[in-house]
């Protein structure tokens, strides 16, 4: 056994539990799916930040409670590990009654409320957790009995559903894998979700199994391959070629035409829309600046990125919250396209000849496109981005280390005015503070309109002030919304998700213990 690494015993440790499954679900079927990446960052739960990690952790985490599978509709959350709840008059005691005879993956053994208020308590400290910030109004959370969870605010939220659902911080982990694994439950996490992971493989690919003790019924597919392919040509030729089942699309018009010639293909297109918004830091040179914010947003020209990326995946961004969240409000002053003002005002700020912004980026095919049509409008009026192009994780490293004073960030979250503009735009988000999570912008001009929002229990007044936070923001240029592109995922007709695909939190499709390969 000598030269095994600590996260190497525990990679073992996963496959050998998971390999323990009847021998019947080695007979079953294997999903091929073909993801835009270099490789998985965290697979922990409640640092799943990016698209890639979000997808695949789905397949192996619940909630307390779920969004029916297919949909994102906050009226048709369900119950998952817990069966029932009930809430005190004033909305903030909430107590949960757990589903008896859950398992964990491998050896994990049962779900217990320990687990629930360990998963909670975790989900809401920061140095465990990058949605801490999701979970400040929770006073105490309480094991009642091995069955039974009781939790207390201090606030009402909007929703605190939304919290406790499959989605990130509300994913319930095995405190036991988290105690015993360390820092290496990032990459060999347990969960009590349809498919356990047996193994991942640098720079190729996350091997996961069915878990056969799944609380729903046995997984009708065996195992899922989760291929990183970056190179979305490479991607495409595999997925002709019958290499692969499922392929990550790209949100634009030709790809999506192109790829339903091919025959016995579906192409879904789904929401949520992502939102694509450029955060300008305000705290940095050159855009502590605002007539540099404001050059840069009359630079943004809208409706030729929308038509650039076509009418079926996608639509002009209005604000910075998402069309469709409840609170999202168009009446909030948004600059619109207007080059000879851009050109004036960097002129008025000094810069008559243009000024060159040096920009960390993805190399995620899709964004990197996104980002070199936006390099070419802003060219237009004198900007010029210096592209310093990296790898996906390494990306959401460097962003929230405050070493790119203009970050593009494309995102999706629970469709309520709340979450969005409390992670990317209050003071208490900023990046590389104790309660960091994505206000790269470093703004917190609306921090007393989005706390007040959240406490009050008047909807209309609710709506009132996040119209006016949006409104505030939008006015200092902390970001500037670009398009929302819809979600695309390409699949063989023989791949039945067993439930209609409307939407999905998760950013891909939901594999499900229903879901087959006919």
């Amino acid at each position: 056994m000598r030269g095994f690494t600590k996260a190497a015993r525990a990679l073992l440790l996963a496959g050998c539990a998971a390999l323990a499954a009847p021998a019947a679900m080695a007979q079953a079927p294997t999903l091929r799916v073909g993801m835009a990446a270099q490789d998985v960052g965290r697979l922990d739960p409640h640092f799943a930040v990016s698209t890639i990690d979000r997808v695949v952790v789905a397949w192996m985490f619940n909630g307390l409670v779920r969004f029916r599978p297919g949909s994102i509709n906050p009226a048709e959350i369900e119950p998952d590990l817990a069966e029932r709840w009930e809430t005190s008059e004033d909305g903030k005691t909430w107590t949960f009654h757990l589903r008896r005879g859950v398992r964990f993956h491998g050896d994990f053994g049962e779900l217990t409320a320990e687990d629930v208020v360990f998963s909670i308590r975790k989900a809401a400290t920061a140095a465990t957790s990058a949605f801490a910030a999701d979970f400040r109004a929770i006073e105490a959370v309480e094991a009642v009995d091995p069955y039974t969870v009781r939790v207390r605010l201090r606030e009402n939220v909007p929703t605190l559903l939304g919290l406790l659902t499959n989605y990130s911080g509300g994913y319930i982990v095995s405190r036991r894998a988290v105690e015993q694994r360390g820092a290496d439950f990032a990459r060999s996490p347990i969960g009590t979700g349809p498919f356990a992971l047996e193994r991942v493989t640098p720079n190729q690919s996350a091997e996961l199994i069915a878990h056969a003790a799944y609380f729903r019924g046995a997984p009708q597919i065996g195992r899922i391959s989760y291929r990183f392919i970056p190179s979305d040509a490479s991607r495409d030729l595999a997925f002709q070629n019958r290499e692969l089942d499922l392929n990550y699309g790209r949100g634009d018009q030709t790809w999506v035409n192109r790829t339903r010639q091919l025959p016995n293909v579906t192409v879904d297109v789904f929401e949520p829309g992502e939102l694509a918004v450029l955060n300008l830091n305000t705290s940095i040179p050159p855009f502590n600046d605002i007539r540099i914010r404001r050059a840069l947003a009359h630079a943004i020209n809208r409706p030729e990125i929308a038509r650039w990326r076509g009418p079926d995946v996608s639509r002009e961004g209005q604000s910075l919250v998402p069309r469709g969240y409840l609170g999202f409000t168009a009446d909030n002053g948004l600059p619109q396209f207007d080059l000879a003002r851009a050109r004036a005002l960097l002129a008025e700020a000094g810069h008559p000849n243009g000024i060159t912004i040096r920009v960390i980026h993805t190399q995620l095919p899709e964004m990197l496109a996104t980002m070199q049509v936006i390099q070419q409008q802003l060219r237009r009026a004198g900007i010029t981005l210096d592209l310093q192009v990296v790898e996906h994780a390494t990306f959401h490293q460097q962003i929230r280390q405050n070493l790119s004073p203009l970050v593009y960030y494309s995102a999706a979250r629970f469709p309520i005015a709340d979450i969005y503009l409390t992670q990317f735009y209050h003071g208490r988000s900023i990046v590389q503070t104790p309660t960091a999570v994505t206000n790269f912008s470093h703004c917190n001009q609306a921090d007393a309109e989005i706390d007040a929002a959240r406490l009050t229990t008047n909807r209309e007044e609710q709506l009132r002030l996040w119209a006016e936070a949006q409104r505030k923001l939008i006015a200092e240029v902390c970001g500037v919304p670009l398009i929302e592109t819809l979600l695309v995922f390409a699949r063989r007709s023989n791949l039945d998700y067993g439930y209609e695909l409307r939407g999905s939190m998760s950013l891909g499709p939901l594999i499900t213990e229903a879901t087959r390969l006919r």
